[in-house]
């Protein structure tokens, strides 16, 4: 594991190279949509899709960093189109194969997500965007911001699932943790501050719309995307979930690193981190923190935690109802799938899993 400098945890694909990287030769073509989207040109964004795509046996050659990037800029493409109507594929059929060869190259689903739009996209004069408007950039820039932090994030949870709950360095990784997610509370406020909600409802929500590749349909990127649930799944959310938000994270899974699926697939087979505090300090907590005096540090420790991701879950909350305000939206779910519903419920699960950590008796309490 590394510091947060931009380096991929749990990624094979190095994001610089990625960024660096125009395998397509697209540089042009993307500078353009910008100006056909404004145009709603259906015709001139399959004419230059058309003229990307590359042939299947030089796509065998490629490198896990030139399929990323190829697939990135090929995305911007299928998001653009679908935007203005038709299916991206019944307009350029001889791409599908292609998609399907940069999913299998890359272990991810053959079109782009989250990763392609954000993380391993150029900055500066070759970054590509769907409108060009600053405040897709910014939007943009939270999420490069955010990445870092959750791989290291993702990391020290796995520590955490793998440390017992009277081990000192259990108190030291769930503070590590509590920082890097207090940066993704950071990144959050950077898109209040600058991305209005009418931007993201009506400017850059209907680029990231699902389109068919082959028998599936595949989201567009999306914050489900950004696998903070990952961590809810190894602190509280193997075992103390509610039914929608499980079906949520699975439908996400397969958009995630194989690292991540990987460990999505590890922690719904073992008890949470939460229950493993509770079932620590067992019938009589006065009596096993005697016993094990650091329980108390680490169940103080975890809790801190998981109110820093409640505050997280507050502030996405009250950012999504205000861009799917009834005034506003377009679509009546995110991109990724989630309701205002489902990240209510979220949020109130997450504050459960937090009072367990300060009330271990009610151990039982929504339990799945």
């Amino acid at each position: 594991m590394s510091h947060p400098t931009g380096v991929d945890l749990g990624s094979p694909i190095r994001t610089a190279t990625v960024r660096e990287l125009d395998p397509l030769a697209a540089d042009p073509a993307l500078s353009a949509l910008r100006e056909q989207n404004a145009r709603a040109d259906v015709p001139a964004l399959a004419a230059a899709l058309r003229g990307l795509v590359p042939a299947l046996d030089a796509v065998g050659a490629y490198s896990a960093e030139r399929c990323a990037a190829a697939m990135r800029d090929l995305g911007l493409f299928l998001g653009s189109i679908k935007r203005h109507g038709p299916e991206p594929l019944s307009l350029v059929p001889e791409l599908r194969p292609v998609l399907l060869e940069l999913g299998r190259r890359t272990d991810l689903v053959p079109r782009d997500t989250v990763h392609h739009y954000c993380t391993w996209n150029p900055v500066g004069e070759r970054q590509r965007m769907y409108t060009g408007d600053a405040q897709e950039a910014r939007l943009q820039e939270s999420v490069r911001l955010v990445f870092p932090h959750l791989r290291a994030g993702i990391e020290l949870a796995a520590t955490l699932s793998d440390t017992a709950p009277d081990d000192a360095q259990f108190r030291r990784s769930a503070e590590e943790l509590t920082a890097h997610v207090e940066r993704i509370v950071t990144a959050i406020d950077l898109v209040v501050a600058h991305v209005t909600p009418e931007f993201f409802a009506l400017g850059l929500r209907p680029y990231f719309e699902e389109i068919t590749v082959g028998d599936r349909v595949l989201m567009g990127p999306a914050a489900a995307q950004v696998p903070l649930w990952l961590i809810d799944q190894a602190l509280w959310a193997s075992d103390h979930s509610e039914p929608a938000y499980a079906e949520f994270v699975r439908d996400s899974v397969p958009y995630a690193l194989p690292r991540w699926r990987d460990l999505y697939a590890r922690w719904s087979r073992v008890p949470s981190v939460v229950s493993r505090l509770v079932e620590a300090f067992g019938d009589n907590p006065d009596d096993a923190a005697r016993r094990m005096p650091a329980l108390r540090a680490n169940s103080e420790a975890l809790a801190r935690l998981l109110r820093v991701i409640v505050v997280f879950r507050g502030r996405h909350l009250a950012l999504a109802r205000k861009a799917y305000d009834a005034d506003l939206r377009r679509y009546p779910v995110g991109s990724g799938g989630g309701s205002t519903d489902l990240l209510r419920q979220i949020l109130d699960l997450t504050r459960t899993a937090a009072r367990l950590t300060t009330r271990p008796a009610d151990s039982g309490a929504g339990r799945t």
